[in-house]
């Protein structure tokens, strides 16, 4: 057995010394949110199935710290929208992202969630990002776990460089505002 180092996070820069260490708050704070995310899945169709996978143990999404799958909104701030979307639906998906407290991040996932898909009907919304912001796209139909994960990963780089303050900036309520949220 080889005496190897396990990889394990990188701390963020700052100044190490004998018995401290100091950094700066946006890094700490981003590095522990951006690895322990808790995803809500707001599964609709095929998309759901690729990430039952996603989840299961090969491909393992607990190892990006995303290990407690919460099916309340209120305890969760990563929305993952898998499948189609119907324009009923759109109120209710709204309403979900609006029960999740901030910081909350939304992933689409796969070409029905991402644009309306093969589906261009009167009945079905052509992307969720007209009812609700969207942080990061995952295309594919339906996407393979790998994407899904690689997903995760740029939305884990997303909040990881997040700053703090973001979230209370006027840029920020901007973008609230132009979807009318509060």
């Amino acid at each position: 057995m080889s005496n190897s180092k396990i990889n394990m996070v990188e701390p963020p820069e700052g100044v190490v010394g004998e018995g401290f260490f100091a950094t700066k708050l946006n890094d700490v704070v981003g590095m522990a949110r951006a690895n322990s995310l808790w995803p809500l899945p707001f599964a609709t169709s095929c998309c759901g199935i690729e990430f039952m996978a996603t989840m299961a143990s090969h491909y393992d999404l607990a190892r990006f710290g995303s290990e407690r799958v919460s099916f309340s909104p209120r305890q969760a701030d990563m929305l993952m929208v898998m499948g189609t979307i119907s324009k009923k639906m759109a109120p209710i998906l709204r309403q979900v992202y609006e029960q999740m407290s901030e910081p909350r991040w939304v992933i689409a996932v796969g070409a029905c969630a991402c644009s309306g898909g093969i589906f261009d009907t009167y009945s079905v919304l052509q992307g969720i990002d007209k009812v609700i912001p969207v942080d990061v796209y995952v295309p594919g139909c339906p996407p393979r776990p790998e994407q899904i994960v690689d997903g995760v990963m740029k939305l884990q780089e997303l909040v990881r460089n997040e700053s703090v303050r973001r979230r209370s900036s006027p840029e920020y309520q901007e973008l609230l505002a132009s979807y009318n949220i509060k």
